[in-house]
Parts: structure tokens; sequence; C-alpha cells
């Protein structure tokens, strides 16, 4: 077997970025790996012979592997070890990679699938662009009908300078998080988190990451001058003469069926303005309908209309729609080009969840609803990064009857989260911080209603219930979808705002933009197209913040700011802290006394290791309970304060008085009345209630106590007859009393009463 590798290397960005490719995976059309630092990434991709049959789409699979071993790793299940679906994190990078790649495919309907395996990460260097790269570079080299190469880079900003390719370390420190996907000239995909940064910093970032890239663009087309690029062996199709003829006949049918739409598409879309998705679903099946009609009369057979009207149709909508904007400016529901839908906002309309926000923009509404819960509830994550936790989550759901459909229920697509994931954050950069808001956050986006972006209302939504949760969000966010109408050579372009059904066709894009008064939160880019010029992406920044202020203005309106109290049906939250060498004492012996307190309050308790406590529960009183028990388990007693208790023991020499918190203190029997009592057994019993004092503290923490000169306890010591004795008359000089109070002299033992 030959292992011969070709090689390729170059520095980029100060560390070294090389591709190899002939060694691995040979079944594969082609297959690469991508070295930075000590990251490594497997790339293949497999296109299959024949296309599908039926299919209406370019059915691309671009799965993005994570391997743990890759850092070191062995699952934390105590049952699973290997790894199983896809963490969010790999399926978002697959997006990723998804969405900067497809753009640049000729329209085919085989089954091409791209699988980038990450096979060493060191810690150091991020290997999402370095998935990108690997992507690219693959596909350079396959021999599928593909228009790259492509490159791509993260962009940092750490005190106001760019950080390009920024390690882990920089980027906990950086306040923008983007990744930029383009050609040599323009950008294709974005994807960014930001810390409320300005749109024209975010657009430097952007412009300045298209530049850096092309090292890696260069590096790509270098291996493919060294590579013979495979000539790709077509299924082979014998085609009769009869198939030929009828290929020729069809031809002449979609040239009738071209010129009645060209005659008759006009007035089906602009005759009247078609405000509702509904009207203009009507309308598409309308001029569908029509041209069946019509091809009808013309004698055309059943399977050669809907072949036509299957070909036709779809296209010739989709370019009118264009052409009227480009050419007239003119929308088909009668918008202007910088103009979004009725816009509104509702907050409370759910009686008992903690939070609930209702967000429309034309027939698109979303609904999020609030939970917070204790601290410990935060999600547990676990990746090639290592564990981790998060203390937010937000997650979307997408039902069939949102768009009017009938569809089976299978659970969390690919799309779903993605859409979640965006719309959390958006809204991250404005929540508080934990030690000033301890809960762990959950919010639900129910999708209700779909027509363009129902991500972006989502993150109205959220902004909406969080604020009616009473969460001290900084500021609300708000959320808008930009589209694009371009020709095919994008000599004539159009931005659109609020984005909407028909207007998503080839020549568009998808241009996400959320953001607060400050600055902008996240972006994320989609395109139909073969890239943006630095135009567009400028004059869709500034018509997108335009749009981002009208919707800012309808959910402060909504609700200006958050609650300034919870939910009555929120649980309550008690923080503080301990010192750190106290945390076993309020564990206990294989956690006895932390989950005796947990039991008889019913609240859940976080403790940190920094001593850091969390109290829980849905009862406010009962929290409260919970925190003196343990402020009492760990407090550190002074001489001279005062208790009143119970005593648990009795001894010989003395009795137990309990302080709270498990802690006791020994009364001994010399320091219980202000006579002499011989035996504690004689004077107290188990259960009595009793002040004491703080005597002192001995060398080893024990406390003493002392229950002389204490008012409280005067009633212990009077006699029968109610009368305060400073010492007790023992009646004489009797054998076996002296002077003790139950000497057995005249009038028998005195013991005082209760």
């Amino acid at each position: 077997m030959n292992n011969k590798e070709t090689v390729v290397s170059c520095d980029w960005l100060g560390r070294t970025l090389s591709i190899k490719t002939g060694k691995l995976a040979k079944q594969a059309d082609a297959c690469v790996t991508v070295q930075y630092g000590e990251t490594v990434l497997m790339a293949t991709v497999v296109e299959n012979r024949k296309e599908r049959e039926g299919v209406d789409f370019f059915p691309l699979m671009v799965e993005f592997d994570e391997k743990l071993y890759a850092a070191g790793i062995i699952k934390g299940s105590q049952w699973i070890k290997r790894e199983g679906r896809p963490t969010d994190q790999a399926i978002l990078t697959g997006r990723m990679i998804d969405r900067a790649i497809r753009p640049l495919f000729e329209a085919s309907k085989k089954d091409i699938q791209v699988i980038i395996t990450v096979l060493s990460v060191d810690g150091v260097n991020d290997h999402d662009v370095l998935g990108l790269i690997a992507a690219s570079a693959v596909l350079s080299i396959a021999g599928v009908k593909w228009n790259g190469p492509i490159g791509g880079v993260r962009v940092g900003l750490i005190e106001n300078q760019l950080v390009f390719n920024p390690t882990y370390e920089q980027q906990a420190l950086s306040s923008l998080d983007l990744i930029v996907a383009g050609t040599d000239q323009k950008v294709i995909m974005l994807e960014a988190g930001a810390n409320e940064v300005h749109e024209d910093t975010v657009f430097n970032a952007i412009m300045a990451g298209q530049k850096e890239m092309q090292p890696a663009i260069n590096l790509i087309k270098d291996l493919a001058k060294e590579i013979a690029t495979p000539q790709k062996e077509e299924a082979k199709k014998l085609v009769t003469p009869e198939e030929e003829k009828a290929k020729e006949e069809k031809s002449k049918m979609l040239e009738i069926g071209e010129a009645w739409m060209n005659e008759n598409i006009k007035k089906y879309l602009f005759d009247k303005e078609l405000n509702t998705k509904g009207e203009r679903k009507g309308a598409v099946r309308a001029i569908k309908e029509n041209l069946d009609e019509y091809l009808f009369s013309q004698g055309i057979d059943k399977s050669t209309r809907e072949f036509i009207v299957k070909k036709l149709a779809e296209d010739m909508i989709e370019a009118e729609v264009t052409r009227s904007i480009l050419e007239e400016g003119r929308r088909v529901d009668g918008r202007a080009l910088n103009e979004i839908r009725e816009l509104s906002g509702e907050v409370g309309y759910l009686p008992r969840t903690h939070g609930t926000g209702i967000f429309s923009r034309g027939e698109t509404q979303v609904m999020s609803v609030v939970t917070l819960g204790a601290p410990g509830l935060e999600q547990s994550l676990e990746g090639l990064e290592g564990k981790s936790k998060k203390r937010y989550m937000h997650h979307y759901n997408f039902p069939p009857y949102s768009v009017g459909e009938a569809a089976p229920m299978r659970g969390t697509g690919r799309r779903e989260v993605g859409h979640g994931a965006l719309a959390e954050k958006a809204i991250t950069p404005v929540l508080p911080a934990q030690d000033v808001f301890a809960y762990t956050i959950r919010v639900v986006s129910e999708t209700l209603g779909s027509n363009g972006s129902s991500s972006m209302a989502s993150t109205c939504g959220s902004t909406l219930s969080l604020m009616d949760a009473g969460v001290p969000i900084k500021r609300h966010v708000g959320g808008i979808a930009m589209g694009l109408a371009s020709n095919h050579n994008m000599s004539k372009w159009e931005v659109l705002t609020d984005l909407q059904d028909l207007e998503d066709g080839d020549g568009g894009m998808d241009f996400k933009i959320t953001g607060t008064d400050e600055g902008l939160t996240a972006i994320q880019l989609d395109t139909k197209t073969t890239g943006l010029t630095e135009e567009i992406i400028k004059k869709t920044l500034v018509q997108g913040r335009e749009a981002l202020n009208q919707v800012l203005a309808v959910l402060k309106e909504a609700i200006p700011a958050p609650r300034a109290e919870l939910s009555k049906y929120a649980p309550r939250i008690i923080s503080f802290k301990i010192d750190p060498a106290k945390i076993g004492a309020v564990i206990g012996s294989g956690g006895k006394t932390i989950n005796k307190i947990i039991d008889e309050f019913e609240v859940s308790i976080d403790i940190e290791d920094d001593g850091q406590v969390n109290i829980c529960g849905v009862d406010a009183e009962k929290c409260l309970a919970a925190e003196k028990v343990i402020k009492d388990i760990i407090r550190e007693f002074e001489v001279g304060e005062v208790f009143t208790g119970k005593v648990v023991r009795l001894m010989d020499f003395g009795a137990f008085l309990e302080l709270g918190g498990g802690n006791d203190g020994l009364i001994r029997v010399s320091e219980m009345a202000p006579y002499f009592i011989s035996s504690p057994s004689e004077f107290l019993n188990v259960g009595d209630v009793v002040t004491a004092k703080i005597k002192e503290i001995d060398d080893q923490g024990r406390v003493n106590l002392t229950m002389k000169g204490l008012e409280e306890n005067m009633p212990l010591w009077k006699d029968e007859k109610g009368k305060s004795e400073a010492r007790p008359s023992t009646g004489g000089f009797n054998r076996g009393g002296g002077n003790r109070p139950n000497g057995g002299g005249f009038g028998g033992p005195r013991r005082p009463r209760f």
C-alpha cells in the first residue's frame, strides 16, 4: 500500500498550519488532516454516483464528530463510556461548516457527505475554525462540483484590540467571538456572539477577518495544485431514442408553460397586496392550478403537466419576486424595503409560570416561558474542552402547527438546537452575575406561528419573559432578520428588513442581528449567493440597527424594566458565604447533617468549594430556618453570649444544653444554681428549657456554661411557697443532710419547681 503523503504548510497568525493528504481513509473520495499547534482534525468527503430521484433539494450532509480520546477523556457516566449522540456544540459546529460550504456547490441531486473528525486537541487552539479549513481543503481536491476554496478565521476583541484565532485563554477575555468564512473577495458566513459591541467595531472585525483568512485559502490552493484532482465518473444512464424524443417534447412544452407564466404571473402576485402567508400561499397555489388548466387545454398529458408545473412555478415565482424588488422597489405585501411588519409584545400571560413573554412580528409569534431553579440545577457539560456548567439555558421548539402543517414530532432536530443556541447567545451578555442572582435559569420558546425568523422572535420573547420573571437583566435585547434580493451576477441588489417566506430564495441571505441600545450581542449569516461584498455588509448593519431600535421600543413598551419582585411561585434563594474549612461540619459524616436540614425544611442546599452556600425552596420561612441552622453550626461562640435551649443530656457532673446547629454546651452541676446541688438529675430533666450564659471556651473549643446570675432562671430557685431564697434552709444538722437542699432534715427534700 502506498502511504506517501502530500504535505503543505504555512505560518498563519504566528502558528504553523499544515494540511496532509494521501495516507488515511483511501476509500473516501478524498481525505485530509489539518493541524494547527497540536490540534488535529480529519475531513473526508464522499459523493454518490447516482442522483437521488424525486428530491427538490441539495442532499448535502455535514457531520462534526468529536472524539473524547482527542482530549484524553473517558466519559464520566458510570454506564455509557462511548460517544453517543453529538453534543450541542458538535451540532452547532457542523451547522456552521454546512452554512459556509453549501452556497458554493453547483446544483446537484447527488448525496454528498462531509465528515470532520476531531483527532487531537491541545487545549490551546480552537478546533471549530480548523474544521472549516479541513472541509474546504477536502472539497477542493475531491473532484466534486464546488466553487471553493474558502477560508475561515476566529476574531476576538480584547481591550479594543482585534485578536485573530485567539487561544482558549484569550477567548475568555474577549468581548467578541466572531467566526468569518469566505472566499478571496467575499464573506459567505458569519457566526458571532458579542458583549454589546458597537456595529462599526463588528463591521471592522468582519472585514479584518476576511483579510486574515487569506493565508489559509492560499495554502488550500497550493494543496490543490499538487494533487491530481480525480475526474469523477458519472453514473451511466442509457437513453433510448424514445426517451430522447420525449425529452425534446417536454422542452417544447416547457416553453409553452414559460410563455403563460410570463404573461400571467404578475397579476397573481401584485394585483393586490398579499399581506398574509395564507394569501401568498393561495396566490402560489392559484398560479400552479391555472397553469395546469392552461396546459390541459393545450392537450398536454397529466404526467407532463406535473413535470412542467414543478419545474417552472417555484423558480419563476421566486424570480418575479426578486425582479419586482430590484426594478420597482416593491414587495409582495406592499411594504417598503426597510419596513417591519406589525410588532407586539405581551407579558404575564400564563398565571403559574415564573415569567411569560409573547412576541409577534407579522405572522411570526413566539411564547417564551421562564423557569427559575436552584443553583444545583445548572447543566453539566462534558466535551473536548473538559467539564463545565451552564446556568442559563434557552430551548427552542418548532411544532408543525406553527407553519400550518401536520407532521410527526420526533424530538429536537439540528435546526431547533441551532435556533435555541442563537437566542441563548443573544441574551447571555445581559444576564446578572451569579453572585447577584444565583438562580439557574431556563427559557423555553414555543414557536406558535412562523413566517420569517422565529429565532429572532425567540430572542425578543426571552427578554420579555425574563423581565416578567423579575430576573435583573441589564437591558432589553431585540432581534431582526435582514434579507437580500440580488440578480445572478450581483450587479443589482437590495437589502430587505424583516425577511419573510417568498423573499428567501436564490440570491438572498438570512442575516440575523441581535442587540441592545448599547451594541450587538449576536450575529448569524447564511447566504444563497457566492458571498457578500463589503458594501452589502455595511448597509445591512446600518439598516439592521434602524430595525433593532423599532423592535426595542416595542419591548420597552410591553415591560420597561424587570419586575422588582419574583413571581410568588418561583423558589426563593438565600445566599451567603462560610469559612471553607467548616464545609465539612455543615455536610456532616456521609452527608447526614446537610441531608437532615434538606429533609426537615424541604429545601435544596448547594455549597461551593469557596464556601458559597445557596439555600433554595418555595417557602421563604423554611429557607430562613435552614439558614439559621447552618449559621448555628458554623458560628463562633463568644464568652458572655446567652442561650435559651433544651437540656439534651444529663451526666453525673452536669447537663448538656443545646446551643443550635448541633452544638452543645456543658452546665456543670456547680453552675446550675446559687446554692449547692448534689446531682443534676435532681434539679433538671432532659427536655427542660433553661437559660445559660457562656462562661468560658476551653482550648479545645468546648463551651462551658453557667445558669447563675440570670433573671430568666429565678423561678427555678423559688421554694414551694413562692418565696425567693438565695440559699435554702437545711433545718439543722442531720445525718446525710448537712447544708444540702435534699439533705433529709425537717421538711424533707427541696426540689425547685419549673
